[in-house]
């Protein structure tokens, strides 16, 4: 299904987003890793599996991590050595300012045939020296012998500041990106600014609206929400007060989660913009772990509701 949404350019695409385990933890811990997640995705009615490309980004912010960096295992490398037995389409992160042109190169002829989606991903900062370019990547693709379907990052938060993230996506659908996946939401009014003009500009240049797949993760605790803006995701003023103060600030969360998606899914319907989620977990604590799969399943229930509108009007 995730194949079809994409090229037909339909709402309604659920994702479920991943972390690899850390590079040098020992094989038996990384395959028990594996086994648990498998066994909990095969639960899941998702449409594919997201697997990030970790950096670190303290090239962005100079701030003290809240929680250490630690290198994972590749995204590719872990899908085929641990998650082959997973028969969901996968989407690749790749971070490509580490490599040569012919390392990207040589990946893409390696992978091609067999990585379902990859989203490439440029470097957290402008600061950072790099070996290879976003844009010089997305060349290295569309030239390639044969090239892998791409997808690209949408940053809402940052339209709010640069006004320009609408045409970031359009110049990325020219380089061969055919859907989005956003940031962690949690600033509604800067999503629906960015959608706006994301709209409206489609319509006044006859452009197609790609799918746009929001990322929604919940917050367990104040620690994993410091740990979140200090990744750059935007928590209003308001919300933060709301979650310090409430009583349980995980199950706050993700009824805040459920009502952004429900806020986007109505505000999309009527302009037939082409939308899904990705839920994640930015947390490794197993209650904020099953409180994304919580969030998962309301969201889809949301997103059939809406369905059933569309089918109606």
């Amino acid at each position: 299904m995730l194949k079809s949404k994409i090229e037909n350019k339909t709402s309604g695409i659920l994702l479920y987003g991943l972390t690899p385990p850390k590079l040098h933890a020992d094989t038996a811990k990384i395959k028990a890793i594996a086994a648990k997640q498998m066994a909990r995705i095969n639960t899941l009615d998702i449409d594919g599996l997201v697997l990030y490309d970790i950096q670190d980004e303290s090239s962005r912010n100079n701030a003290p991590r809240p929680f250490p960096f630690s290198q994972t295992l590749s995204p590719d490398t872990y899908n085929d050595s641990y998650l082959a037995d997973l028969k969901i389409p996968k989407i690749i992160y790749k971070s490509v300012g580490k490599y040569s042109n012919n390392e990207l190169n040589a990946w893409i002829d390696k992978n091609a045939k067999h990585i379902d989606y990859s989203v490439f991903v440029g470097t957290p900062s402008n600061k950072q020296k790099t070996a290879l370019s976003l844009n010089d990547a997305y060349r290295i693709n569309q030239n390639a012998n044969t090239s892998i379907p791409l997808g690209g990052v949408t940053i809402p938060e940052r339209h709010f500041t640069k006004k320009d993230e609408h045409q970031r996506l359009f110049n990325k659908v020219d380089k061969g990106c055919r859907f989005f996946i956003s940031q962690c939401v949690y600033n509604i009014n800067n999503t629906k600014n960015f959608l706006s003009d994301y709209y409206y500009n489609a319509l006044e240049e006859n452009k197609p609206l790609m799918p746009i797949i929001f990322t929604l993760t919940p917050c367990g605790s104040l620690k994993t929400m410091e740990f979140m803006e200090w990744l750059g995701i935007d928590i209003p003023q308001w919300l933060k007060n709301d979650l310090k103060h409430s009583e349980d600030i995980l199950s706050k969360s993700v009824a805040i989660c459920k009502n952004i998606a429900e806020e986007l899914l109505e505000y999309c319907h009527g302009k037939h913009i082409p939308i899904g989620f990705n839920i994640e977990s930015v947390s490794i604590r197993k209650a904020e772990i099953e409180a994304s799969i919580t969030l998962l399943n309301d969201v889809k229930v949301l997103m059939k509701h809406y369905e059933t509108k569309k089918e109606l009007v």
